[in-house]
């Protein structure tokens, strides 16, 4: 089971809607069962990274994070979300 961090200025708006959409996109394509997603506060996400095999945030994070990252602003905007989600699947490796 692949564990996805996902974070946001507050943990919760911004960071629901792309958790939403980034669980959406895994599963469509046949990814279900596969992972999870556990949200945070920016802030929170250095020392929560080094649990965790992929950050997506829909911010700007410190360069110390502890695991691969991937700007998460396409689950928000829509645009360049295929290439987005298809990075985050070569990430997990799954």
């Amino acid at each position: 089971m692949k564990k996805i961090l996902l974070a946001c200025g507050s943990g919760v708006c911004t960071s629901t809607a792309a958790a939403n959409k980034l669980k959406t996109e895994l599963e469509k394509r046949g990814k279900a069962g596969m992972f999870t997603i556990t949200q945070c506060k920016v802030a929170e996400c250095v020392t929560k990274s080094e649990d965790y095999d992929l950050l997506v945030a829909t911010t700007t994070v410190p360069n110390t994070v502890k695991c691969p990252y991937v700007m998460g602003l396409p689950f928000l905007t829509g645009i360049g979300i295929d290439k987005t989600v298809d990075k985050c699947i070569e990430i997990l490796g799954i």
